[in-house]
């Protein structure tokens, strides 16, 4: 049994809303969540944050990871005290800076050793260390498996190692997770721009079986119409019950026009979009 109940609402073809229920609250889906990369949402207080009517925020392990780190944020009360936000908080793995940071960390299948971009010094990320940042130590809500996300284009014997392991990765933290009331562990579907492995991937986190599910690998250089085309068939792949969370791509308007919303949410939150083009919230991210 999953950790939060989900309950859709509404269904329009494949366009639904529903809501996810936490102990900090409700996430009224589809929802759009600030980025907090350093326990922050730029230019903006969490009261301003929490003016704009998001449920949910995004924090980041590695950069948590680095400062003010993970036992000094334990100390402090986790994330939540640390910064002022009594609403549900998601937390990357780390994942994703195994691609970004590829110059200056190095992957095994035990684990990601990253050397600081702040100092160079050495930090040893596995998957249960991850899980162990970002459920005791930061105190997430939601927590993301660790994986290998590849940047574009990767060779499709490159995009199935990297699937490969991520699938390995998703079973390794889900050990260390367990079972919680409090919290719940979404896996992360990899595959690049390749059908088969995505899949692959889909059908071996649904073994594993978690709490919600993610679509990664997208935006790392594949071009818009490579994403859209993934996007056409990678949502089904996952279970219907469950909450999506599509990862990483920024841009309210791009979002919304690839996630199943219906055309009149679609048309009401693009137009806000456009009229607001500044809005220093930084690569909102959507779960649906």
């Amino acid at each position: 049994m999953a950790a939060f109940p989900f309950e859709i609402k509404a269904t329009d073809g494949k366009a639904r809303t529903g809501v996810l229920k936490t102990p900090r609250g409700e996430i009224r889906t589809p929802a759009f969540m600030p980025v907090g990369t350093a326990a922050t949402v730029k230019a903006l207080t969490v009261d301003q944050v929490a003016a704009t009517g998001a449920d949910i925020l995004l924090g980041n392990t590695y950069h948590l990871m680095l400062r003010p780190g993970p036992e000094r944020m334990a100390r402090l009360g986790g994330l939540h005290r640390f910064m002022g936000w009594d609403r549900p908080i998601l937390t990357d793995s780390g994942g994703f800076q195994v691609m970004s940071l590829a110059g200056i960390s190095k992957v095994k299948e035990d684990a990601v050793t990253f050397s600081s971009h702040i100092d160079g010094s050495k930090h040893v990320l596995s998957p249960e260390r991850s899980i162990e940042i970002q459920a005791d130590r930061i105190g997430a809500d939601i927590v993301m498996q660790l994986d290998e996300c590849v940047s574009w284009p990767a060779e499709e014997p490159r995009a199935h190692a990297a699937m490969e392991l991520s699938a390995r990765w998703g079973a390794r933290s889900k050990a260390a997770f367990g079972t919680r009331e409090t919290q719940a562990l979404f896996g992360i579907q990899q595959g690049s721009t390749y059908q088969g492995l995505r899949r692959e991937s889909s059908d071996r986190l649904i073994d594993i079986g978690f709490d919600g599910y993610a679509i990664g690998g997208l935006a790392v250089g594949e071009g818009h119409q490579a994403m859209c085309e993934v996007l056409d068939y990678a949502p089904d792949m996952l279970p219907a019950d469950r909450p999506r969370y599509l990862m990483g791509v920024g841009g309210t308007a791009l979002s919304i026009s690839r996630m199943p919303v219906s055309p009149r949410i679609r048309t009401r939150w693009t137009r806000r979009s456009s009229a607001r083009p500044h809005r220093p919230i930084r690569r909102p991210t959507c779960i649906t």
